[in-house]
């Protein structure tokens, strides 16, 4: 039978017909209303034959009536006789709740368990325990109420050689291509406690090792433990529709047991397939999700500005180059092919060694590389003009009909795509330990010094457009600058052929180009609004450009805004899975200097951190700027040296580490930390 409810859906009593004992291989084991959820999974792996140890439940509604104040009832001592052979043999009770080991919550740990329980008089006080332990895990919890159904699971003390935890896919990243096993010497119990670290397995879905972290009581397990371990977790999905969180143990025999299985609660994503991503170098660029238009408008053009700037300089196979989706959105999110972007670390296999096409082609990058050295600035100088004409060519923006607005968006395209791409160049070129002027040192510097005379932002931005360095692309009615900024001290811009003033004044054309487009589709926006054929005039950020570009051309065009769900950031560094879904994978270890000499503070992951804080982020967003001159370090996952932010800190003399990944996992707020702007380290400083 199972729990009874009210007519609000809240848990009642379980019906009192129910027997006050089960056994695990009775069929009635297996009603989760009866034995909880933890022994109506070891009932369910029973009856398919998966390696259980044997016991008993005392159902929920017995636990109701001892609960109340009723001593044992005789049917429960009679079995505990017969389990433990008259107290001869240790025994484990453990709970059994009807809201543990579910999908979406384990509740691990809230419940207890008593482990070696011998006598009578230890056993009766081991299940008051657990039965008082409902009352403690809710008092405990935001969403319990210490009336959810109980019940009590026991089984014999299982002597193991080795236990562990066994997860069906990788319980951080959801990579189902993964098996994670943590393994201590005798049972699971100090593990799953936390008392030992144990040591950390990854295994394919055969068993085979793919890697191995040694920890605190760990043990060793052979190549056949691995392989039935594999074979355990393949079981209990096909059993439970799942991957599982399984607890096990190899007993004195050698015997694999299963102990416990619950689904693992990490979303499941897929296998991973593709080239490593992340949004490390167009963070800065696009820190917040966009929309259909958004992307069509920017992402777009930078796409085809990084494929032809690896194609020019020689610096990746064309082959890889056309494999790639070098630059891709999702959930709005921007990310880009690291691997093309980033040089491999990892030491190569003796056949990649001996084949002398990889340095062939390194040689001939350097060679083009030192041929555009000589002729980039020259190039970009013409870009800059070329950019500059484009801007001065779009007349006011009412004057200019439906038609003519649609013409201006395909036409700012083209020279995105040349100005981003000898921005990419020029970045090559640039020494990022050399001080120059940023885009966003001199808009902090034109944004203060406007304020100060009193001027509204509109006029500032008409007046100084360098200003935009310091908002976010976006389609809105104006774009959003920081509140409160202070003009910074910077170096001299340099002469006008220097590489990294050059690259600066491309990222400001860009940021400009940029502008342009969503001032027009801004326009259209509110246009088709008053027109009748859009709710708002936001809404034109949710149509794809040829759609708009259609429904511009033909009025009885219906307009259909399909707007994307924002992703959660994403991590600095994944690979799609064949989900759609990213799968976090391992960076370098640590991060990457950039300059600011150290410093140590409180770490801090908001945007208004107080003085003397090591500010740690995802991503290097420009709006931050204003705050770092009272930081005592930054650290963001992603970005890089060249970045607006990192250059305007490392000026500031704020330490500074960028492509550190996990960062704000591994540091918790109010941790102090140390951050070294030379090597990237960032280390947690103990008293």
């Amino acid at each position: 039978m199972h729990a009874a409810s009210t007519d609000d859906g809240s848990p009642t009593s379980p019906v009192l017909a129910e027997p006050p004992v089960v056994a695990l291989d009775d069929e009635t084991a297996m009603h989760q209303g009866t034995s909880g959820a933890k022994a109506a999974a070891l009932a369910t792996a029973y009856r398919h034959g998966l390696p259980t140890v044997p016991g008993f439940v005392i159902s929920t509604a017995a636990v109701e009536r001892i609960a109340a104040g009723e001593p044992l009832a005789d049917d429960v001592l009679t079995a505990w006789r017969e389990l433990s052979e008259d107290g001869r043999r240790a025994l484990v009770v453990r709970s059994s709740s009807t809201v543990e080991d579910l999908g979406d919550s384990s509740m691990a740990g809230r419940f207890e368990s008593v482990v070696g329980v011998t006598g009578p008089e230890e056993f009766r006080r081991a299940v008051d325990v657990v039965v008082a332990s409902r009352h403690e895990a809710a008092a405990g919890s935001g969403t319990l109420t210490g009336r959810e159904p109980l019940a009590v699971l026991v089984q014999p003390l299982l002597v193991a050689r080795s236990g562990g935890v066994l997860f069906g896919i990788d319980p951080v990243s959801g990579r189902e291509d993964r098996l994670v096993v943590a393994a201590v010497e005798g049972g699971p119990d100090r593990l799953v406690t936390g008392e030992v670290d144990g040591d950390r397995y990854e295994l394919d879905r055969t068993g085979r090792r793919t890697g191995v972290t040694r920890g605190d009581g760990g043990v060793r397990l052979r190549r056949p433990q691995l392989r039935a371990l594999a074979r355990l977790a393949e079981r209990t999905a096909e059993v439970f529709g799942g991957p599982q969180d399984v607890e096990w143990a190899f007993d004195e025999e050698g015997r694999l047991r299963l102990l416990q299985s619950r689904p693992v609660t990490a979303e499941p994503r897929g296998r991973p397939l593709g080239p490593v991503l992340g949004p490390g170098p167009v963070a800065e660029t696009f820190p917040e999700p966009l929309q259909p238009l958004e992307a069509d408008l920017w992402v777009t053009p930078l796409r085809e500005a990084i494929r032809q700037a690896l194609l020019l300089a020689g610096t990746a196979d064309a082959t890889a180059v056309d494999a790639s989706p070098v630059v891709t959105v999702l959930g709005g999110r921007v990310a880009v092919d690291l691997d093309l972007l980033e040089p491999r670390q990892d030491t190569p296999r003796l056949r990649d060694r001996l084949d002398p096409r990889p340095r062939l082609r390194r040689l001939r990058a350097s060679w083009r590389v030192g041929r555009l050295r000589s002729a980039l600035p020259a190039l970009a100088q013409d870009v800059l003009a070329s950019a500059d004409h484009v801007l001065a060519g779009v007349p006011v923006l009412s004057t200019l009909t439906d038609r003519q607005l649609v013409a201006v968006l395909h036409r700012v395209g083209p020279a995105l795509v040349s100005v981003h791409a000898h921005e990419v160049l020029m970045g090559m070129l640039v020494d990022p330990e050399a001080p120059r002027l940023t885009g966003v040192s001199a808009a902090m510097r034109a944004l203060a010094r406007s304020r100060q005379a009193g001027l509204p932002d509109a006029e500032i931005v008409a007046t100084n457009p360098v200003v935009l360095a310091l908002a976010a692309p976006g389609i809105c009615r104006f774009p959003q600058l920081p509140p409160e900024v202070e003009a910074p001290e910077s170096p001299p811009p340099g002469d006008d052929g220097d590489a990294g003033l050059l690259r600066e004044a491309l990222r400001l054309r860009a940021r400009w180009l940029q502008e342009v487009t969503a001032r027009v589709a801004w326009t259209l926006g509110e246009r088709l609004t008053r027109a009748g054929r859009l709710p708002r005039a936001e809404d034109v950020r949710g149509l794809r450009l040829t759609d708009l570009g259609a429904g511009i051309h033909d009025g009885d065009r219906e307009l259909r805004p399909e707007f994307v769900e924002p992703e959660e950031p994403l991590p600095a560094r994944f690979r799609m899975g064949d989900t759609g879904r990213p799968i976090a994978v391992g960076g370098t270890g640590g991060g990457t200097g950039a300059g600011g000499g150290t410093g140590s503070g409180p770490v801090d992951h908001g945007d208004d951190p107080p003085a003397g804080a090591v500010l740690v982020v995802r991503t290097l967003d420009p709006s931050l700027a204003p705050v770092l001159p009272r930081l005592a370090g930054l650290v963001a996952e992603t970005g890089s040296v060249l970045a607006h932010l990192a250059i305007l800190a490392r000026e500031s003399g704020v330490p500074t580490v960028v492509g550190f990944a996990g960062a704000v996992d591994a540091f918790a707020e109010g941790t102090v930390v140390r951050v070294d702007g030379a090597t990237g380290a960032v280390e947690e400083e103990t008293s």
